[in-house]
């Protein structure tokens, strides 16, 4: 097993082509669901199911959903861009604006969703992966005294984790798919994958072995730039 923090540091949104004709030998893949198992969650409450997708026609049949690009979504994103590599080393936040198409990415100009129409289905990403992971909850389930259920959320989160380094480690690709929670598409998912509707999609992943690096720059702040030492404002760690 690697160094923990080197597979933290290395772990990357794989927003690359999966080698589809390679699939995921089935030991690796029930660690990455074991990894999931052992996750924290609030008053160990476990509010999640996930369905493994690895069907050619199934997932055939989940690329060809129409997805249309939310213009709130652009107009956020677009906030969240640099469009330098200097920018974005400087900036420390966010990512750069070269992975999105020109018009997300134009400085000055509103994103034109006319653009994007090639972006409008679920396509390449999921049709030419070795194993799609769909993670499911019951909205209707609370941890307790958790307004918004903000502990339960925090706990999806942990099962995201869980199983993002454990791929890692396992050499294995993993990209975030969050189009497939999107109120647009969710009731096709639904339907294709017999999901129940007491349960919501929290979020889907994206496995298999790039055929390519993924070629874009990582930033992270500096430790100063947000630890606090016994009170707010008291940036000397030492």
């Amino acid at each position: 097993m690697q160094d923990l923090l080197k597979i933290i540091r290395e772990r990357q949104s794989a927003r690359v082509i999966f080698d589809p004709e390679r699939p995921i030998a089935r030991e690796d893949l029930r660690q990455i669901l074991e990894a999931a198992r052992w996750a924290p969650t609030a008053h160990n409450m476990q509010n999640f199911e996930i369905i493994v997708v690895d069907d050619r026609r199934i997932l055939e049949s989940l690329s060809n959903i129409r997805h249309d690009i939310e213009e709130a979504f652009i107009l956020e994103n677009y906030q969240q861009l640099s469009f330098s590599e200097e920018e974005l080393r400087k900036k420390k936040v966010g990512i750069l604006g070269t992975m999105f198409p020109p018009s997300w990415r134009t400085p000055g100009v509103k994103p034109d969703l006319l653009d994007e129409r090639r972006h409008s289905f679920l396509g390449g990403p999921v049709q030419k992966s070795a194993a799609l992971l769909v993670v499911l909850y019951d909205p209707s389930r609370r941890a307790p005294a958790s307004e918004g259920d903000f502990l339960g959320i925090i706990s999806l989160g942990c099962v995201m984790e869980n199983m993002w380094l454990m791929a890692q480690s396992l050499g294995i690709g993993f990209q975030i798919l969050s189009a497939l929670s999107a109120d647009s598409v969710e009731k096709e998912i639904r339907r294709i994958l017999s999901i129940p509707g007491t349960l919501k999609i929290a979020f889907a992943s994206r496995l298999g072995y790039p055929l390519s690096e993924p070629q874009y720059l990582r930033v992270r702040r500096d430790l100063e730039d947000f630890i606090h030492h016994n009170r707010f404002g008291n940036k000397n760690l030492d």
